[in-house]
């Protein structure tokens, strides 16, 4: 129950202070999904993007 209790007097106790949490949470969540989704992409298309054959043309 402790926890709970400072959750809501830190965070849920004023909209701002919640808001403010909630904007910086979705603001690391999207940066975390970005970089998952791009090194997803790149493992599975290694050897197939620009990045990776540049080499041969230039």
């Amino acid at each position: 129950m402790a926890f709970g209790t400072t959750l809501y007097n830190l965070v849920l106790k004023r909209t701002s202070t919640f808001m403010v949490v909630v904007v910086g949470a979705t603001f690391f969540f999207e940066r975390g999904v970005d970089v998952a989704a791009e090194k997803f992409w790149d493992s599975h298309n290694k050897g197939k993007l620009w990045k990776h054959i540049k080499d041969k043309y230039e």
